[in-house]
């Protein structure tokens, strides 16, 4: 335990200039009477830490003291190898840049470690598209990620229904979901944030030579996860009236949007039989048709009338086919 926090120590300081006792008992989450004897020791042990005193003091480095990766475990290397997810890198033109990237960190490793990058890769593989589905790079890709990296702003054109627009973009995050390369970007006319489907932009150019100023409280995944829920939420403006069996309710969150079944089951109150009746929303009564027959004779279509007709009109073909 010990040594691992003396090697995070000095991976504290080789990273700033100088930090206090109290900053480092805060990272490492001990005592500032421990830094002094970590301090100490890092010191007898030949790593060149200075002690500045006053107010104004703190630790570090001098005469440009660098640590080699030594102090990594194998399941920190095989984890820092699985940072990098391959395809994705490749489709925003950085394959080299990560090769070269694990060339130099694998040199830096123990002998015993630098089969973690071989290791990682036969024990994970992250296929991101769903199945049945070819979703191939967008050609643009390449172009948003160089501007994504540079905080460049963007002249970007995209088909929206049956036009074109034009947008200056300010491009700050990239997102890989299920196969699909999604751009967040802030408008500058406006300040807001929009998401945009990359395969969806014509053209893309940059505007300027200067980088944009990123808002330093923007959080991707936090912002992402916002959007996809609105955007869940948004989509569902139909609803579906359904009575369920003890099969069919725990069988409804893997064929329809899984928040909105879980809600809609939350307060359900089971009949004598343990068949519950709920409202569901839906995208519409087309995608529900699609979605509800999956469940079969686990659930009844009460409303609207024309899903119930049409549920009612297929299951009868089919009782018809199978006589």
């Amino acid at each position: 335990m010990r040594a691992a926090r003396l090697i995070k120590m000095v991976l504290l300081l080789q990273s700033r200039a100088s930090m206090t006792a109290a900053e480092l008992a805060e990272e490492l989450e001990v005592s500032e009477r421990t830094i002094t004897r970590d301090a100490q020791a890092l010191s007898e042990a030949g790593v060149p830490v200075y002690a500045d005193r006053g107010r104004t003091g703190g630790y570090r480095l001098i005469g440009g003291y660098r640590t080699r990766l030594t102090g990594l475990a194998r399941s920190e290397a095989e984890a820092l190898f699985l940072s990098g997810v391959p395809g994705a890198l490749r489709e925003m033109g950085l394959e080299d840049a990560a090769s070269a990237a694990r060339l130099k960190v694998s040199a830096a490793l123990l002998p015993s470690l630098r089969d973690a990058s071989e290791s990682a890769a036969q024990r994970f593989h992250l296929d991101a598209p769903g199945w049945f589905k070819e979703s191939p790079a967008p050609a643009l890709l390449p172009a948003v990620a160089d501007a994504v990296w540079d905080d460049r702003r963007l002249i970007a054109r995209y088909r929206r229904q049956e036009s074109e627009v034009s947008r200056e973009l300010e491009p700050y995050g990239l997102v890989l979901k299920a196969g699909v390369w999604y751009l967040c970007a802030r408008v500058p006319e406006t300040g807001s944030y929009r998401v945009y489907r990359i395969d969806r932009f014509t053209s893309v150019e940059p505007h300027g030579e200067h980088r944009f100023e990123r808002d330093e409280d923007f959080d991707l995944p936090g912002f992402w996860e916002e959007r996809a829920a609105q955007f869940a939420r948004a989509i569902l403006r139909d609803h579906a009236v359904l009575r369920l069996s003890p099969d069919g309710a725990r069988q409804l969150p893997y064929v329809t949007d899984r928040a909105a079944a879980h809600e809609a089951l939350a307060d359900a109150e089971p009949d004598e039989r343990g068949w519950v009746t709920i409202t569901l929303p839906v995208e519409s009564t087309v995608v529900a048709y699609t979605q509800l027959l999956m469940l079969g004779s686990e659930a009844e279509v009460i409303g609207p009338p024309e899903l119930r007709d049409r549920i009612a009109a297929t299951a009868a073909r089919m009782a018809a086919l199978y006589r």
